[in-house]
C-alpha cells in the first residue's frame, strides 16, 4: 500500500507551509491547495484554487485523496471587533466571514464525504468555544459560547463538518506563535523589543499559547490515531504563561534583561475603559487557559517547550514571526 494522500487547504499560510513540509517528511503524499503559487518541496502536488468567496469544484482536487486537512479560512482580521456587536455588525464583513469560514467548509466537507475521504481534519480555533477571555479553565465538554464574527463563523463551520457525513476530527488551537506572520503576537514581540522598561511586572494573568511545532505534532498525532475520529480537541503548549512571564521569556530570548516595572493593572483597566477598548483589557488583564488533558490522555505530548519555541520564532527574520493567523489562509 502506498503513502496516504493528504490534501492541505491554506497550504501557503502560516500553518499550511510548515505543515506541508512536515507531512512530506513524515512520508505522506501531499496535495497543496493554495490561492497563489509558492515554493513547496518537489514531491508536493499543487492545486491552485480561487478565493473561497468563489465557487470551487472540489471533485478533481479530491480525486485520490485519503485525508483532508482544512486549514484555510478567514481569521480575525483586525481582532478589535466589538465583542458585544450584534445587530450593528457590518453586513459585508458578516457575509465574508460566513462565506469563507462556514459555507466554504460546508461545501468542502460535503465534497469530501462524496469522494469517500477517510478523515476530514478541521482546523478550528478556541474562539469557536469561548471569547477573548474566560473566567474558568476551558474544556471541550463546556458549552460552546463563541463571540464575534470570527468565533461564531468557525463554530458554524464545525457544525457543518459534523453534519457532512465525513469522518472528522476538529482541533481548536489557542493563539499560535511561529515564523513569518503578522498579527497580535507580533505586536507583543515589538513591545518586548523596545528599549524601554515595560509596565507588566504586576500582570499575573495567564494565557494559553501554542507553538507552531507543537500544533503540527498534534495534527500528525491525530492523523495516526483512529481514536480521535469524531472528536474535538483543544490544543496548547504544556503550561499557560503569565503576561509577566511572556515578556520575560521574549526579552531573555533576545539576550536581554526583563526590565519590567510594576504599574498596577487596575490603572490599565481604567485606561482601556476610558478609551473604549475593553477588548484590550480582556487580552491583557483577563485569563484564557485551556485544558489539554483530553488529547494528552491519548498519548500526545508537545514537542517543544514554550521558551524554546519562542526563541526559535524570534531567530527568524529578526523576530517578525509571531502571530495568530493569516488574513485568509488560516484561523486563530
Amino acid at each position: 500500500m502506498g503513502a496516504k494522500r493528504v490534501l492541505v487547504t491554506g497550504a501557503s499560510g502560516f500553518i499550511g507551509r510548515p505543515l506541508v513540509r512536515s507531512l512530506v517528511r513524515a512520508g505522506y503524499a501531499v496535495r497543496a491547495a493554495t490561492r497563489r503559487p509558492v515554493s513547496f518541496p518537489n514531491a508536493v502536488d499543487v492545486a491552485i484554487v480561487p478565493d473561497f468567496t468563489s465557487p470551487i469544484d472540489w471533485k478533481p482536487i479530491l480525486c485520490g485523496i485519503d485525508v483532508v486537512i482544512h486549514a484555510a479560512g478567514l481569521a480575525h482580521v483586525d481582532e478589535d471587533e466589538d465583542e458585544d456587536e450584534d445587530e450593528d455588525e457590518d453586513e459585508d464583513k458578516r457575509y465574508l466571514f460566513d462565506h469563507v469560514n462556514r459555507i466554504a467548509t460546508q461545501e468542502l466537507s460535503r465534497a469530501a464525504a462524496r469522494a469517500g475521504v477517510e478523515r476530514f481534519l478541521y482546523i478550528s480555533t478556541v474562539r469557536a468555544q469561548t471569547g477573548i477571555s474566560a473566567a474558568d479553565m476551558v474544556r471541550e465538554q463546556d458549552e460552546a459560547c463563541p463571540t464575534g464574527l470570527y468565533g461564531r463563523s468557525k463554530f458554524a463551520a464545525e457544525l457543518a463538518v459534523r453534519a457532512a457525513g465525513v469522518p472528522f476530527t476538529i482541533l481548536r488551537p489557542v493563539v499560535i506563535y511561529g515564523p513569518h506572520l503578522k498579527g497580535n503576537f507580533l505586536s507583543v514581540v515589538r513591545f518586548a523589543s523596545s528599549p524601554v522598561p515595560l509596565p507588566f511586572a504586576g500582570f499575573n494573568t495567564r494565557r494559553s499559547i501554542l507553538g507552531i511545532d507543537n500544533f503540527i505534532s498534534a495534527i500528525l498525532f491525530v492523523l495516526n490515531n483512529p481514536a480521535t475520529e469524531g472528536e474535538t480537541y483543544l490544543v496548547a503548549d504544556p503550561k499557560p504563561v503569565t503576561i509577566r512571564e511572556l515578556f520575560t521569556m521574549l526579552r531573555k530570548a533576545q539576550g536581554r534583561r526583563p526590565r519590567l516595572v510594576n504599574i498596577p493593572p487596575k490603572l490599565f483597566q481604567i485606561a482601556f475603559m476610558l478609551i473604549n477598548r475593553p477588548h484590550l483589557w480582556d487580552r491583557l488583564g483577563r485569563e484564557l487557559v485551556v485544558d489539554t488533558t483530553k488529547l494528552e490522555s491519548l498519548g500526545w505530548r508537545p514537542a517543544v517547550e514554550t521558551y524554546d519555541g519562542l526563541r526559535a520564532a524570534l531567530s527568524t527574520e529578526n523576530g517578525e514571526g509571531l502571530a495568530e493567523g493569516e488574513k485568509s489562509d488560516h484561523p486563530n
